[in-house]
């Protein structure tokens, strides 16, 4: 438990108003989007990399726990206290300190919320690609912390690949700064690289500087309808290897679609078993060739219906049935296990047949959402925590799922992350020493163990 004099200094490092410890207050930070609650001893929101070195000093001194998190959008159980200790929130520092046009970079605090981000790029005409599908609530800091992705994570990558710099509060207090604005960059070891996707187990990101690219002067927008799951995951497979590397390639089972269906959603052909929804970006001209060559491809494997949007807002209503998914597969069951399997993309028919398999032979209910441009599946796992006989089920499920996804040379996360959701399974992708080699680099930052203690590691 967090000792009175501790609590006292972290109120005078921030100010008493920043520092939280009633219950009222800290239940809101004992859950992120994964299932369990751990309850905190208190919660911090600092307002600089000055106070958080500060806090860290102190937390460096007195072994405090300090959990950093963004929005709690994570689906990994990363942003919750598991071993008790300080929540450290971000929403003070949220402000986009810098838009460098000229070097098409930005220079952000964590807390700013992704898409603020993207709305004020594409005021110079420029584009931040990563989007995760919790873009809207899910911050920067957060985003970099867990390497996240998004549905246009297939043309253009994932946050990795758009950040150029950091600085960081260590653990032990020191602030260090990483990279830069340049877009080379190999003076020694790429700590960059290295602090993102580290769940917030390294250090505390307190700035970011992000690569920006030009935004495309078109795109093209289709949805293919399959009556056959397989032809749909098969049309993915032949896009891909045909060249077109599309912005973005979504797919959709029948179990989702029906639950979309009667949540008032989009409606679909009563047949339809599988959905694609396909977007390519570019130059006019090629846009409108890539968009006819995979309308198609979608109608030469089986398609009974290709739709392709004719202006911005009938794209926006072919993306309806994609954002509305989460929240409709939310209200089936009161809990929704969302998986994060990924494959090679020539694997990825097989990896859905597996799961539907999984579902019929552990007699769950599970849709399939994937980014199948880059063989990121999402099985949503509709279920109850509290039926510990369908959980066991659930369990035995993701076991198979995840042999079959690495058996395939595939692995156990594309963008979510491990957490505490997957730690018991990253024995089977990482061997014994690749795991300790990960542990002697947290000895070097973090010697006393006090980031984000309980993780993956």
């Amino acid at each position: 438990m967090l000792d009175e004099e501790s609590k006292a200094n972290l109120r005078n490092i921030v100010g008493p108003e920043w520092f939280l410890d009633s219950p009222e207050d800290i239940a809101t930070y004992s859950y992120d989007a994964f299932l369990p609650e751990f309850v905190p001893d208190g919660v911090v929101v600092p307002d600089s990399a000055q106070e958080i070195s500060q806090i860290m000093t102190l937390a460096n001194e007195k072994k405090i726990n300090i959990v950093p998190r963004g929005a709690g959008t994570n689906i990994s159980g990363t942003a919750v206290a598991r071993r008790r200790g300080v929540i450290m929130a971000f929403h003070r520092m949220n402000k986009i300190l810098e838009i460098d046009v000229d070097n098409m970079c930005a220079v952000v605090q964590p807390g700013v919320v992704n898409a603020d981000l993207q709305r004020e790029v594409a005021k110079h005409g420029l584009m931040y690609p990563p989007d995760p599908a919790s873009m809207f609530v899910s911050t920067i800091g957060g985003n970099v912390a867990l390497n996240a992705g998004g549905p246009r994570g297939a043309k253009y990558g994932v946050t990795r690949d758009y950040l150029l710099g950091l600085e960081v509060v260590l653990p032990t207090g020191e602030i260090i700064r990483t990279g830069g604005k340049t877009l080379k960059n190999v003076t020694g070891y790429d700590l960059t690289r290295l602090f993102c996707g580290s769940e917030g187990t390294l250090g505390i990101i307190t700035e970011i500087i992000v690569r920006l690219i030009p935004q495309p002067p078109a795109k093209a927008t289709l949805q293919a309808v399959f009556s056959d799951l397989d032809d749909a995951a098969k049309t993915v497979s032949a896009i891909v290897a045909s060249g077109i590397v599309p912005t973005t390639l979504e797919l959709i089972d029948r179990v989702i679609l029906d639950i979309i269906r009667d949540y008032g959603g989009a409606g679909f052909p009563s047949e339809a078993e599988a959905l694609l929804l396909i977007e390519v970006d570019g130059e006019t001209s090629a846009v409108e060739e890539q968009g006819r060559r995979i309308e198609r491809f979608c109608k030469e494997r089986g398609a009974i219906e290709v739709e392709r949007a004719k202006d911005p807002q009938e794209a926006e209503k072919l993306w309806h049935a994609r954002r509305t998914a989460f929240g409709a597969v939310a209200s089936v069951r009161p809990n929704c296990i969302v998986e994060d399997a990924t494959v090679p993309v020539k694997h990825l028919p097989a990896m859905i047949r597996k799961i539907v398999e999984l579902a019929e032979k552990y007699q769950l209910k599970i849709g399939v959402l994937a980014h199948a441009g880059d063989g990121n599946l999402h099985p949503l796992i509709m279920t109850d925590i509290r039926d510990r006989a369908e959980m066991e089920r659930v369990d035995k499920a993701l076991d198979e799922m995840y042999e079959v996804a690495l058996s395939m040379g595939g692995t156990l996360s594309g963008e979510h992350g491990i957490g505490i959701a997957k730690d018991r399974f990253i024995t089977k992708e990482l061997s014994p020493k690749a795991i300790e080699v990960m542990r002697g680099i947290k000895r070097v930052f973090d010697p006393n163990n006090i980031l984000n203690p309980g993780s993956f590691l």
